[in-house]
C-alpha cells in the first residue's frame, strides 16, 4: 500500500506487485494522518486484516506535526504493520515483528525537521501577506456574503449530522457516517452549542 503525493499514473509504473494498493492523498501533510480520505481508507483495510505493509515516499507525507507522526506509527506498530519511507529507506518494524528503534529515533529527528518547515512556510506567509498589505496589494479571501447559522443548519447532511450530535454520537463517528468533513462536524457542533 502506498501513500503520497505523486502522480497517479507515476506511482502505477512504479507498483509492479498485483497485490498491492495505491490509495492517493491530494491534501496537506498537516492534516492529521487519520482525518484524510487516504487515512480514513488505510485504517479501513487495516481493521479488515488486509494490510501488512504501507509505503509512503517520505516522512512528510505521513504527515508534519511531530505527534501525529509518532501517534500513527504507534497505532500501526500494535497492528504489526510495516511502514516503510522510501526515500529515507527506513522501516518502523524489523523482520521479526518488533519495533525497529534506530527508525524511531531518526523518524523522530525528520518529524521534528518536517515540523518546523510546516512552521517556516506559514511564517513565509504571513510576511508576504504583511509586505502585500504595507504596498495595498493584498485583498484577502473572498469569503462573500456569509451564511446564516440556521440557513447552515439546515441543509440535508448538515441536519442529519446535527441530529446524531444530539444523540451523543462523537463529533469523528458522525463525520464518517454522514461522510462531511471533520471541520464541518466541528462548525455545526460549535453552533449547536451555542445555540442551546
Amino acid at each position: 500500500m502506498e501513500t503520497n503525493r505523486y502522480p497517479k499514473n507515476l506511482r502505477q509504473k512504479q507498483n509492479k506487485d498485483e497485490t498491492c494498493k495505491i490509495i492517493e492523498d491530494k491534501c496537506s501533510g498537516a492534516i492529521p494522518f487519520f482525518e484524510r480520505e487516504g487515512g480514513k481508507k488505510i485504517l479501513e483495510l487495516t481493521e479488515k486484516g488486509v494490510v501488512d505493509e504501507i509505503i509512503v515516499h517520505e516522512i512528510d507525507r505521513l504527515g508534519r506535526n511531530l505527534l501525529d507522526i509518532l501517534k500513527t506509527i504507534a497505532f500501526f506498530n500494535t497492528k504489526k504493520v510495516n511502514i516503510e519511507f522510501k526515500k529515507q529507506g527506513l522501516r518502523t518494524l524489523n523482520e521479526d515483528g518488533s519495533e525497529n528503534d534506530i527508525s524511531k529515533m531518526v523518524i523522530s529527528i525528520l518529524g521534528v525537521v518536517a515540523e518546523m518547515e510546516r512552521k517556516m512556510i506559514r511564517e513565509r506567509q504571513l510576511e508576504g501577506i504583511a509586505i502585500a498589505k504595507a504596498n495595498g496589494r493584498y485583498k484577502g479571501r473572498n469569503k462573500g456574503t456569509k451564511e446564516s447559522a440556521l440557513k447552515f443548519l439546515n441543509k440535508d447532511k448538515n441536519k442529519k449530522a446535527l441530529d446524531y450530535l444530539n444523540k451523543g454520537y462523537k463529533q469523528i463517528e458522525v463525520a464518517k457516517i454522514i461522510s462531511l468533513h471533520p471541520n464541518t462536524i466541528s462548525k455545526i457542533n460549535k453552533i449547536r452549542l451555542q445555540l442551546s
